[in-house]
């Protein structure tokens, strides 16, 4: 498969993703503001990893990963009948917490600049 074609269904799968994590009425995720981070498939299209962060924070994250692997069923489903897939990966949820840590950095770069003035 050529790589482009890999990387367009990548973005289709994450855009795809995150539509559907708005619409889960799982508490656990519904409950927090998380971003779809990033999304790693494998060249055969059997597995699909999706990074997922939260505002609030590490903890939060992985809490709606939990209650994102019990729905992991569903998000497959539902992303088969969006994309048209002829194989829909197999979804594995993994928490990040890269909201966190550019937040930290922003407000410690902030703090510099306040300290210069």
């Amino acid at each position: 498969m050529p790589s482009y074609k890999l990387g367009r269904t990548t973005e289709d799968i994450r855009r795809e993703v995150s539509a559907i994590l708005r619409e889960l009425k799982d508490p656990r995720v519904s409950g927090c503001m998380l971003s779809v981070v990033r999304v790693e498939v494998t060249n055969d299209l059997s597995y699909c990893t999706v990074y997922v962060s939260a505002m609030e924070g590490m903890e939060t994250a992985e809490n709606a990963v939990k209650g994102l692997k019990s729905a992991a069923g569903y998000v497959r489903r539902e992303l088969g009948n969006r994309l048209k897939l002829r194989h829909v990966p197999e979804m594995i949820f993994k928490a990040t917490d890269s909201i966190e840590y550019s937040a930290n950095i922003s407000r410690i770069l902030h703090d510099l600049e306040n300290e210069k003035k």
